[in-house]
């Protein structure tokens, strides 16, 4: 082999590890630690007395200093009880449930600051995201699997030593069910009690906040 193309050759494998460098710039990876909060015909309004312990685990492909996407899985619960009601029909319900839930979902994320590639650079940034999900829950009353939901939420994230990175999140699950707790307009057709019945009007939702640890691929080691 020429010396010529010994430097051809040598030109293509730098600018392979530089491509290579470059994208494993845009991976990132990490975990979180929150809880799950649901909301609906036991729980009208969140209420952080039902706040139930949750984590997860995510991907996340930051494609432009603005926009990334993001793959995600959780798993928690969440519960309520009537008796915490001030409303009379809820009361007289006195109805209480407990569900577990899990779930996966692929965000979009809308970064308001960019972050600079810099080593010394102070990178922080709120920012939205939204998108879809499935999910399944259990509770005494319903067992259901590979439901869609439609996350939607901000967050703020703070890169405090590169490549580690340090977040807190709020996000809404919206879904079309009525049944997380159990309740649900069919519900009154299999009891005799007319007040274990919920309201059709009002789908269930549920949210996750979390304290989040992430890792990003800087540097790859050329051999």
């Amino acid at each position: 082999m020429s010396k010529r193309q010994i430097h051809i050759a040598r030109l293509v494998v730098a600018g392979l590890f530089i491509s290579y460098s470059v994208q494993a710039q845009k991976i990132e990876v990490g975990g979180g630690l929150g809880g799950m909060l649901y909301k609906g015909d036991v729980s009208p309004h969140l209420n952080p007395r039902f706040y139930r312990p949750a984590a997860n685990l995510f991907f996340r492909y930051n494609a432009t200093r603005s926009f990334s996407m993001r793959l995600g899985v959780a798993i928690g619960s969440f519960q309520a009880e009537d008796h915490f009601s001030k409303d009379p029909y809820q009361q007289a319900r006195n109805y209480s449930f407990r569900s577990t839930s899990s779930e996966a979902t692929i965000d979009m994320e809308y970064n308001f600051l960019n972050y600079k590639p810099l080593p010394k650079a102070k990178n922080w940034t709120p920012y939205v995201f939204g998108g879809l999900g499935l999910y399944s829950y259990t509770n005494p009353v319903v067992k259901a699997r590979a439901l869609l939901n439609f996350p939607l939420g901000i967050g703020v994230k703070y890169e405090i030593k590169r490549p580690w990175s340090v977040g807190l999140e709020f996000g809404t699950r919206f879904t079309n069910n009525d049944y997380l707790d159990g309740l649900g307009e069919r519900t009154y057709g299999i009891t005799t009690n007319k007040l274990a019945q919920g309201n059709p009007a009002l789908n269930d939702s549920y949210t996750y906040t979390a304290i989040t640890v992430s890792y990003t691929f800087y540097k790859i080691v050329c051999p």
